[in-house]
């Protein structure tokens, strides 16, 4: 089969990536082996490609928003059958057995693997994946469509309840690209006030059309206290300007896995009056079903650019260069299944 690999983990526009054959891989006994219709595009696996994540897995191959038909699965795989349409996400395995996962936060075991990170993802015509670890889609969306609400959509949805919006809340999103897109619709669904603050002036332009009560630039204050912020760009210089936007008693989510580093904070300006700040450590299984069924239940949709599979490094460098608004979405074009 045809994959990417990084190579050797530098800038993007160095060319980390490197298409090559390699063998489909063999699924575990508790593996279903994954035929890839799509891979959305996600900044983490930039990060994984520029090396802001270390590697874990030498020529590891990236991408975690996969969408695909069950070709095989391993003698202990029961309910599944070969042409189910799965998804792949992030989180690939935990032990199931330490005191996080006992109490359900299997998203902070110790013990816990991740697709495109650890085990070679869906940048490649075939991927395998924990039975237990993959998702059942609803039907009536196709694979392109699906694709970036594997990971964007998941891990925005748990970085929103990780900041605690009250009901009819004000909530500032801080970057708007994949994830936070898509966050914006469940809120703004929900009967949040929204505002968007992106240096990106399509963004901004998606952001009103998708019922953003504000878009204006990356630092420009809300015209309104926040009860609730989320950090979607992996810039720390902004976690001062998101809690100053804070009113009394608001909370700071920051959802990105890599953060670039953050200024001190002046204590009475941006953390008195008890504002918080909290992480957003990957996802659980059960955020993803959720979010599913929202998605489902609100009409959340995508805004998607579609790139083939071959041009998996030249979608990455749009993604840093900031060309293009909403998600991006590999398709393989290599044999049948690519639409839902």
């Amino acid at each position: 089969m045809h994959a990417w690999v990084v190579a050797e983990p530098r800038p993007i526009e160095r060319e980390p990536l490197r298409f090559v054959e390699k063998p489909v891989p063999a699924p575990g006994p508790d593996e279903l082996l994954v035929h890839v219709s799509v891979c959305g595009v996600c900044r983490t696996d930039l990060h994984v490609s520029e090396g802001d994540l270390p590697v874990r897995r030498p020529r590891v191959t990236p991408g975690h928003e996969v969408v695909g038909r069950v070709a095989g699965m391993g003698q202990a795989v029961t309910g599944y059958a070969v042409g189910d349409r799965v998804g792949v996400a992030w989180l690939r395995r935990t032990d199931g057995s330490c005191g996080y996962c006992a109490r359900g936060n299997e998203n902070l075991c110790p013990d816990s693997v991740y697709t495109g990170w650890d085990a070679d993802g869906g940048y490649a015509e075939y991927t395998t994946v924990p039975a237990a670890f993959a998702y059942r889609l609803p039907g009536d969306l196709d694979d392109v469509a699906l694709a970036p609400l594997m990971c964007a959509g998941i891990i925005g949805y748990r970085a929103l309840r990780r900041a605690a919006l009250p009901d009819g809340g004000r909530l500032g999103l801080y970057g708007f690209g994949g994830s936070a897109h898509l966050c914006a619709q469940v809120a703004i669904a929900q009967g949040a006030i929204v505002h968007v603050r992106t240096r990106d002036v399509a963004a901004q332009r998606l952001a009103l059309a998708l019922g953003a009560a504000t878009a204006a630039g990356t630092y420009d204050p809300p015209p309104e206290p926040l009860d609730s912020a989320i950090l979607f760009a992996p810039v720390g210089s902004l976690v001062p300007v998101a809690l100053r936007a804070l009113d009394r008693g608001g909370i700071l989510s920051i959802a990105g896995i890599h953060l670039s580093e953050v200024p001190p904070l002046d204590y009475e300006r941006e953390l008195f009056y008890e504002r918080e700040v909290r992480s957003v450590t990957s996802n659980t299984r059960e955020d993803g079903r959720e979010f599913l069924t929202l998605a489902a239940r609100f009409g959340v949709r995508a805004t998607t650019h579609t790139y083939p599979l071959s041009q998996a490094q030249q979608a990455l460098k749009d993604l840093k260069a900031g060309r293009f608004d909403g998600a991006a979405v590999l398709v393989n074009d290599s044999g049948p299944g690519t639409r839902g």
